[in-house]
């Protein structure tokens, strides 16, 4: 049995990370899902939230003109057309992972009255991930639309990660506990009825995976 809050008064934010050229022609490549999907549906959730009178709030990543990655003022560093092109109640920079953290993203929700935050953009397991923790540990319901959302490979001395590998493990675990994981589509009907969505909890999920390992392994 999935949990889901009771409060039927959902006061939403979509908040849209770093949608930047970065991570469609510069040196950090989305690869999963499909780029040209997420963004799509990042332009339907923004088109949606404005229909719906849900603010929206876009978030720049930036780093220092002389960084290989972010350069503020480059063509990298500018968000992406589909998002550029579209209404925004509010923007921010930011030069960490949280949107929170040296910005005045915690004032703009709390002046809004916002109760739940709607994650959209990259990466899924930085950026989303740190803004999802944050906002979880500080109240707030939080929702991520997996398939307006991305991540890319990794690897390193610790091993080696594919981007659909990490976007997947992300997402079942924001959904255990953090977030609730949905559809672009199911997020746009949720968001136009002014409903709540259901995630699971860390028992459920838990106890779930232990029953899938033991089916795979015909226990």
């Amino acid at each position: 049995m999935t949990s889901v809050t009771t409060n039927q008064n959902v006061k939403r934010a979509l908040i849209v990370i770093d949608v930047q050229n970065e991570y469609f022609t510069g040196n950090m490549l989305i690869e999963y899902p499909d780029p040209q999907v997420s963004l799509r549906n990042i332009g339907r959730a923004m088109d949606a939230a404005k229909e719906a009178g849900i603010p929206v709030l876009v978030v720049q990543h930036s780093a220092p003109e002389s960084a290989p990655i972010f350069a503020r003022g480059s063509q990298s560093w500018q968000l992406h057309e589909v998002v550029a092109s579209r209404h925004a109640d509010h923007r921010i920079e930011k030069n960490m992972a949280s949107v929170f953290t040296g910005t005045d993203a915690a004032v703009w929700l709390q002046k809004n009255e916002i109760t739940t935050i709607s994650v959209v953009g990259y990466m899924t397991h930085n950026c989303n991930a740190s803004t999802i923790y944050e906002a979880a540990h500080n109240g707030y319901t939080v929702e991520v639309l997996t398939d307006a959302s991305g991540s890319l490979p990794y690897a390193n001395a610790a091993g080696f990660a594919s981007a659909e590998e990490i976007h997947r493990i992300y997402s079942v675990v924001f959904h255990s506990n953090f977030a609730a994981v949905t559809s672009t589509e199911e997020w746009i009907s949720a968001a136009q009825a002014a409903t709540p969505l259901a995630k699971s909890n860390v028992l459920e999920s838990h106890l779930a995976g232990r029953q899938h390992s033991a089916s795979q392994n015909g226990i």
